[in-house]
């Protein structure tokens, strides 16, 4: 499945989480919303925190959706590869086999 696709199903499975398990996605959203928004840091720092935690834990769903909220926060594709590199350093080689993820992600949603 490619990253539009997996966005357009991701869509889908929030409102059946939404309908299934509503404590844990009110509780869920709360939290994000909370977190997420403008303050010290800005959205799209924060957004390149999220995506470098996302591939050091290898978690293909993260990258994916925050690759998404960087370039919605403003981050540019260069910026966002940026990000991603210094998860890398940090994460070693699982990270860094999920680099081309990152990569993938920018170029199906450009």
């Amino acid at each position: 499945m490619n990253s539009k696709e997996f966005l357009e199903k991701f869509a889908n499975d929030v409102k059946k989480m939404q309908e299934k398990a509503k404590p844990t996605m009110d509780g869920f959203s709360f939290l994000f919303k909370r977190i997420m928004t403008e303050g010290a840091l800005t959205v799209r720092e924060k957004e390149f925190i999220a995506l470098g935690i996302g591939l050091a834990k290898q978690c293909e769903p993260c990258i994916i959706l925050h690759v998404k909220k960087c370039l919605d926060a403003g981050a540019s594709p260069e910026e966002i590869i940026e990000a991603a590199s210094v998860a890398v350093l940090m994460g070693g080689g699982p990270a860094y086999t999920h680099l081309p993820l990152v990569i993938e992600t920018l170029e199906e949603l450009a």
